[in-house]
């Protein structure tokens, strides 16, 4: 059976941080919450939550930020920092290996300080342990020594803020979770308001842009606001060289076909994938690691990165028996929708 390779360390539409996003993303985020475009719920329960603090001049309650990745999480956490006038320490949970690690942090905290630890459901069980009691008493209890000789103090740490990041909010252990006062889920954009994003970002570069050619690459940026300035970065080189710099709904058409991306966002992979389920399994059910084989994937990247927005928009399903192409993306993708046992089950699913 012919397999595909899928490029997906260069893939333009991940959701997933990369180091060519580092180029603009510092210059682009926005420094306080009346900049910050969607999210409305939470920024202004977020506006409530910040001037409460401050008037009773004490820290934010532990805050927990989930939804997909690529939605403003770590933005937003810079914001509140910004807005409450604290320092901010960031780290990760992969980056937090052994407890004296997490201690050197804490105990380097300032009263009032933000920590913001992404991808916080990697942590370590025994490094969570330790953040039990820093998030309720704010105290670091350590054990010194080993055997009959070991003993257990308590150092008393500042009133600090913690700001946990995670697009899995569902691994994340109950004693964890429950100790977050805030839990605050991200959405993804509308396009009207990825537009506006768009065109705030493309001012700050100095693109000129039409509302036409930000329209035209908010919708196809699956919204996420990552993926939208970095499709502007790109479309820009284009209309600087194809074009006369100025951002048009053509030029953007013209840019967007020639980096294979269509009307509704998908990427030459994301129609790759379709297509395996749709050729090789009747359009499905395929079970993950068949298709994952199929195409040279990993399993967790199919389920992280490429489902999410297929299913969202009506494309793929999910059943027990495994993943199935609908009829929508028979019809996305120019293909006959057949009569197959495969098919008639992603029409039930539907």
């Amino acid at each position: 059976m012919e397999t595909t390779e899928f490029d997906f360390e260069n893939r333009i539409l991940t959701t997933e941080y990369t180091p060519s996003d580092s180029e603009i993303d510092l210059s682009l985020r926005p420094k306080h919450l009346d900049e910050y475009v969607g999210q409305e719920k939470a920024k202004e329960n977020l506006n409530i939550y910040i001037e409460a603090a401050k008037r009773r001049g004490e820290a934010l309650d532990h805050i927990l930020l989930y939804g997909p990745p690529g939605l403003g999480k770590t933005t937003l956490s810079y914001i509140i920092a910004n807005e409450m006038g604290v320092n901010i320490r960031t780290t990760s949970g992969p980056a937090i290996e052994k407890q004296g690690d997490l201690a050197a942090i804490l105990t380097s905290l300032q009263e009032g300080d933000i920590l913001f630890i992404d991808e916080i459901h990697r942590l370590s069980r025994s490094i969570e342990e330790i953040l039990y009691p820093a998030m309720e008493d704010y105290s670091l209890d350590l054990i010194i020594g080993k055997g009959p000789s070991a003993q257990s103090i308590r150092i008393p740490l500042p009133h600090f803020t913690l700001i946990g990041a995670t697009t899995r909010a569902g691994q994340l252990t109950t004693p964890l979770r429950d100790r977050f006062g805030i839990p605050m889920k991200l959405e993804l954009y509308t396009p009207e308001e990825l537009a506006l994003i768009v065109r705030r970002s493309a001012s700050i570069l100095g693109v000129e842009m039409s509302e036409e050619g930000a329209a035209e690459l908010a919708k196809r940026s699956r919204g996420t606001p990552r993926i939208a300035n970095r499709l502007l970065k790109r479309i820009r080189d284009f209309a600087l060289v194809r074009g006369d710099g100025r951002i048009t709904a053509e030029t953007a058409r013209a840019g967007l076909e020639m980096l294979e991306i269509d009307a509704l966002g998908l990427d030459n992979a994301d129609r790759r994938m379709l297509e395996a389920i749709i050729r090789y399994y009747d359009g499905g059910p395929v079970g993950l690691e068949t298709l994952a084989a199929t195409i040279s994937e990993e399993a967790v990247t199919i389920e992280d990165v490429y489902e999410p927005y297929l299913m969202q928009i009506g494309f793929m399903s999910r059943t027990p028996r495994g993943r199935c192409a609908t009829r929508l993306a028979y019809e996305h993708l120019g293909i006959r929708f057949g009569g197959g046992s495969g098919t008639q089950i992603s029409i039930d699913e539907e």
